[in-house]
């Protein structure tokens, strides 16, 4: 999957639904929509401003473990997508 097809997908809550589905669990699910809810934003627009935040702020420690995660893997979008989504859930 490319990042910004994926990122495009999050434009309602079911769609932001299967998007982290697919990259987490029900465990990551339900703590992002818990965390949406919480912030005033429905799942789609909270896990767009995770993305954008995660790029926009994400320490040179977190880059480089980024990349290093992302040269092993076979699906670097759902790389990026699992390190965005949990920093927002410890943000």
């Amino acid at each position: 999957m490319l990042l910004g097809d994926v990122i495009r997908q999050l434009t309602d809550d079911a769609a932001a639904a299967e998007v982290i589905m697919s990259v987490g669990d029900l465990t990551l699910l339900t703590a992002m929509t818990d965390r949406a809810e919480s912030a005033g934003m429905d799942l789609a627009t909270f896990s767009q401003a995770a993305v954008r935040r995660y790029s926009d702020y994400a320490s040179e420690e977190e880059w480089v473990t980024l990349l290093g995660q992302i040269g092993q893997s076979v699906d670097p979008a759902a790389i990026y997508l699992k390190r965005a989504f949990a920093s927002a859930l410890h943000a």
